[in-house]
Order: C-alpha cells, then sequence, then structure tokens
C-alpha cells in the first residue's frame, strides 16, 4: 500500500527531563504532551476500568446464578446494570481506542506527534475527574444511577435517586474528552501525514479512526442535549419528557438513540481497523478490496445516523416510520457483510500463522458476524415484538462487543505490544488466553439467545425457575471469562518489564511506517517526514 523511500534515523531518544523521585514522575505523567504517553495512560485507565465494570458484570450473574437467589439488593442490582453498561462503554472501549489512536496514528501517517499536544493532554485527564464522579454515585445516599445505561424517562427523572446529577455531569465531561480528542485526531490525520500519503494510502486503522472522530463530534452534542433536558426536568420545572406538562417520553428515546446507534459504531469501527491491520499481517498479504473497505466504513457511518429508531419498534412509533427504520438497518448488514468478505478473502491462500493476534482476529471475524446475524433478526419488526426487551438482546449486544470490541482490543494489544515496549510477550500465556477467552465467551452469552427467545426479560435480578438451567451455564461461563482476564494483566505487567527484546519489525508480515521505527520507538517518532511513493 506504501512503500517507505528514505527514513531519518537521528531522533530524539528521550523526552525532556522532567528531574527524578516521585515529583518526577508525577511531572512526566501529569504534564506529558507526547502522543506515546497520552496513549499509554489512555490504555491503562481503560484496562483499570475493565476489571472494575467486569466486577460488575459478575456481581449481576452471581445475583442469576438461581432464581430467588438473594445475593444483593434488588435496587442494587439495578446500579450494577447502569453502572456496567456506561463503565464499559465510555470506561474502557472509547478509552482503549484512543488509547490505540494515540499510539499508533502519528506512526502510521509518519508525523513526529498529534497536531494539538496540549489539548492531547487536557482530553485524557478530564476522564479519572468523570469517573470519580460517576463511581463516587454508588456512595451517595439512595444509591447510584438505577435506571439503566440507556435512561430512559422517566425512570431517570421522576423516579431517579439524587445521585444522577452526578452522573450527568460525568456524561457532559466524558463528551467534552471525546469530542476534543476528536479534533485532535482529524486535524492530525488531515494535516500531518508524510510527503506523498493521500488518504488513500493510509492504514485502514487510520481511516476508520478519521471517520469514528467525525461520528463523535456530531453524535456527543446530541446526548449533552438529552442529559441537560433530563437535568432540566429533574430541577428547573420543565417538562420535556413529561406527558402531564406537555412533553413526551418517547422523545427521550429518539434523542438519545440518535446517539446511541452511531455510538455503536464508534465502539466498533476502530476495531474493523485493527483487525484490517492484524489479518493482512498474519496471512502475509495486502488487504483485499482496500478500498471497498474505505467506501464500506463511509457507509456504514452514514447509515448508522438513519436507523436509531430500530431499538423503539414497541413504543408506538408508526407504521410507516417502522418499516423505514427496519429496511435501512437491513442496510447496513451489506457494508458490513463486504469487510468481512475482504477479511476472508485476504486470509484466503495466504501463507497463514496463527500466533494469538491473529486468534483474536479471526474469533473477533466468526463470532462478530454471529453478533451480526441476530442483529438482522432484530431488525425485523414482527420479530422484534417478541424479541424486544428480552435477553436475546442482550446475547446480540455482547456478541457484537465482546468478541467484537473487547476481542479486537486484546488483538491490537498482543500485535502492538511489542512495538511499544520493546518486548515480545510470552506467547503461551497469550494463547491460553485466547482459548479461556473464547471459550468462556460463548459459554456465557449463547445461551443467552435461548433465555430471550423464551420469554426472559433483561434488567431483572429474579426470574422464572424454567430459566434456571441457561442461568447457571451463563453464570459459570461470565466467571471463567472474568478470571481469564488476570492470564491478559500478568502478561502485559511481565511484558512491560522483562519480555525479550524484539526488532523493529517484529512480524515477518507486517508492513507500514510504525515497522520502520525503533522498539520501542523514539519520544518523537519521524523528526523528518519519511517519504512515501
Amino acid at each position: 500500500m506504501s512503500q517507505v523511500l528514505t527514513h531519518d534515523a537521528e531522533h530524539e531518544e528521550h523526552g525532556p527531563e522532567q528531574g527524578k523521585g516521585l515529583i518526577g514522575f508525577a511531572k512526566r505523567w501529569l504534564f506529558t504532551t507526547n502522543h506515546k504517553d497520552i496513549g499509554t495512560l489512555y490504555l491503562w485507565l481503560a484496562l483499570m476500568s475493565f476489571f472494575v465494570a467486569g466486577a460488575m458484570a459478575l456481581v449481576i450473574r452471581a445475583e442469576l446464578f438461581q432464581p430467588g437467589h438473594r445475593f444483593v439488593d434488588p435496587n442494587f442490582f439495578n446500579q450494577m446494570t447502569t453502572m456496567h453498561g456506561l463503565v464499559m462503554l465510555f470506561g474502557v472501549v472509547m478509552p482503549a481506542f484512543t488509547g490505540m489512536a494515540n499510539w499508533q496514528i502519528p506512526m502510521m501517517i509518519g508525523a513526529p506527534d498529534m497536531a494539538l499536544p496540549r489539548l492531547n493532554n487536557w482530553s485524557f485527564w478530564i476522564l479519572p475527574f468523570a469517573f470519580s464522579l460517576l463511581f463516587s454515585t454508588l456512595f451517595h445516599s439512595g444509591g447510584g444511577p438505577n435506571f439503566g445505561w440507556t435512561m430512559y424517562a422517566p425512570l431517570s427523572t421522576k423516579y431517579a435517586p439524587p445521585s444522577t446529577d452526578f452522573m450527568i455531569f460525568a456524561v457532559h465531561m466524558m463528551g467534552l474528552s471525546s469530542i476534543m480528542g476528536s479534533i485532535n485526531i482529524i486535524a492530525t490525520i488531515l494535516n500531518m501525514r508524510a510527503p506523498g500519503m493521500t488518504l488513500m494510502k493510509m492504514p485502514l486503522f487510520v481511516w476508520t479512526w478519521l471517520i469514528t472522530a467525525f461520528l463523535l463530534i456530531a453524535i456527543m452534542p446530541v446526548l449533552a442535549g438529552a442529559v441537560t433536558m433530563m437535568l432540566a426536568d429533574r430541577h428547573f420545572g420543565t417538562s420535556f419528557f413529561d406527558a402531564a406538562g406537555g412533553g413526551d417520553p418517547i422523545l427521550f428515546q429518539h434523542v438519545f438513540w440518535f446517539f446511541g446507534h452511531p455510538e455503536v459504531y464508534v465502539l466498533i469501527l476502530p476495531a474493523f481497523g485493527v483487525i484490517s491491520e492484524i489479518i493482512p499481517t498474519f496471512s502475509r498479504k495486502p488487504l483485499f478490496g482496500y478500498h471497498f473497505m474505505v467506501y464500506a466504513t463511509v457507509s456504514i457511518a452514514l447509515l448508522s445516523f438513519i436507523v436509531w429508531s430500530h431499538h423503539m419498534f414497541t413504543s408506538g412509533i408508526p407504521l410507516s416510520a417502522e418499516l423505514f427504520f427496519m429496511y435501512t438497518t437491513m442496510l447496513i448488514a451489506v457494508p458490513t457483510g463486504i469487510k468481512v468478505f475482504n477479511w476472508v478473502s485476504t486470509m484466503f491462500k495466504g501463507s497463514m500463522t496463527f500466533e494469538t493476534p491473529m486468534l483474536f482476529a479471526l474469533a473477533f471475524v466468526f463470532l462478530f458476524t454471529i453478533g451480526g446475524f441476530t442483529g438482522l433478526m432484530l431488525a425485523l419488526v414482527p420479530a422484534d415484538y417478541q424479541y424486544q426487551d428480552t435477553y436475546f438482546v442482550v446475547a446480540h449486544f455482547h456478541y457484537v462487543l465482546v468478541p467484537g470490541a473487547i476481542f479486537s482490543l486484546f488483538a491490537g494489544a498482543y500485535y502492538w505490544l511489542p512495538k511499544w515496549t520493546g518486548h515480545m510477550y510470552n506467547e503461551r500465556l497469550g494463547k491460553w488466553h485466547f482459548w479461556l477467552s473464547v471459550i468462556s465467551v460463548n459459554l456465557t452469552f449463547f445461551p443467552m439467545h435461548f433465555l430471550g427467545l423464551a420469554g426472559m426479560p433483561r434488567r431483572i435480578p429474579d426470574y422464572a425457575l424454567q430459566f434456571t438451567n441457561f442461568n447457571v451455564i451463563t453464570t459459570i461461563g461470565a466467571f471463567i471469562f472474568g478470571f481469564s482476564q488476570l492470564l491478559f494483566l500478568y502478561n502485559v505487567i511481565v511484558t512491560v518489564r522483562r519480555g525479550k527484546k524484539v526488532d523493529n519489525r517484529v512480524w515477518e508480515g507486517a508492513h507500514g511506517l510504525e515497522w520502520t521505527l525503533s522498539s520501542p520507538p523514539p519520544y518523537h517518532s519521524f523528526t523528518t517526514p519519511p517519504e512515501i511513493h
């Protein structure tokens, strides 16, 4: 796709001197404007949030292990479902992909750093304050938010605990961080590419992030508007969502899902980019249909704005609207199918090897496709009347986001960690992590399809006796998945501290500007732009 002609080997190896000891350490990480440092901060925040949100999921599954089993209070159960969703979305997947973007985009396009380094620092340091606010809600009088991550009115207005206001402010801060980060990414990609690197020569990971950044700038103000109206209804006598005052609770659903569905693609488009880097490397072939992959990504992003009401088929919207949203939702399967076809075609007749990143990429392709098929089932209006708000929806969403977003994050971490640290991870431990994860994910989420088809509603702390067997299997799978992530944590820490030294080009089939740099890369990736043809 792009070939390096010249490369300046004279790099500044270290950043500015910050002093020694604790003060030097604090200054280094608090005031850093280096894209690699900030990427590392995002990734560590995401990893910590992953274990916190995972612990919340295990509380949910422990409660649902047996019917009538009172592990936690029902109100606390609802708080866990709400916080698990919010933290996984805003605290794990988005910061993790933003961390990868910070690390990789300047190296992939031949830039020395991000375009707006101070803004980059501030984009990150808003997040710890936002999450402190969000987590503090659990310790308030009345408990944390207990109305689900979708924040439906009137549950989030009339009947919500006082801590909801803290959650609203936290959402504003997280949105501000996302918008500033997106502005930075767009400015970097459009202005700082190496000479000769046209848009159509960029790696697909850079393309997916360019499109994701535009999506975030478009949708985050919509979420801010929704939660601001929520706040006004709670405290300032308005009735945006109160039918008694001339409002409509369905309005909240429209505004929220206009944000919410493009948000799903914010979570999955960077995953497509990661997988599109890994599969060609381990197939030792160029990516099949590069141009089609770019056009498919743009198509998915545009279509994501006209499908939001498929979440609302049972809310009483007109039949004409139901038909429109059903057809547009099914249309998204076309560009997504092109991507899956191109990944499989890239592997076809390739000299494939199955290191840990490739294993996670293969699991992504197979399991994400299952999630896509169940999404098509949910797009059918008559069928959705049966599936809506059952565990079938939970199964679909988690098949898209766990083997989709989370597995691609694991794949990307194993793929780029040797480049970032200069040390090779433990391959055997990585494969143990893969097999435990992929088996336990299917053990956890596949039985949920049957529970949903049988009519088990979601977001309930208790259930009828006939749902017991599948819930037991699901809970066992969830605990295996949760504890197997400790292998990943251990592997990362050992790799950072004392892994085997690696060359510049870690993987035999890897091509691109980042693989011309030393491992780990110098402080400024490219002091002189490389030439591309």
